[in-house]
């Protein structure tokens, strides 16, 4: 049994940001002694809501799985369905055509 307790969010508002959020589940277990009774118990678990760099996709993720530093904006995000290795390929064929832009070149900065 899972239990939500999280904000409101709308996933029809397009969100710039790639970390949108994280939700705590409450799971419930039930564990038998050595003397036959039944115990309820539950654990809380970290969810991290996600925006896909590739495929701008929202997906899920445990955050004890992730490493903390990378739970915030400065990173990117790839979802189980695109391949993160073909994502970070693209990405550094795209900083090698920023570096290999001549001098003269009339494009402007901020939109590199």
């Amino acid at each position: 049994m899972n239990i939500f307790m999280c904000k409101f969010y709308n996933l029809n508002v397009l969100n710039t940001y790639m970390f949108i959020e994280q939700r705590i589940i409450k799971n419930k277990f039930i564990r038998k002694s050595k003397i036959g009774l039944e115990h309820t118990y539950y654990r809380n678990s970290i969810e991290l809501l996600l925006r896909c760099d590739c495929c701008n996709e929202v997906f899920t993720r445990q955050r004890g799985k992730m490493d903390p530093n990378r739970i915030n904006n400065n990173v990117f995000h790839v979802c189980g369905n695109c391949d993160a290795k073909r994502f970070a390929q693209r990405k550094g064929q795209e900083r090698k055509a920023v570096w290999d832009l001549p001098a003269s070149s009339d494009l402007d900065i901020s939109k590199l």
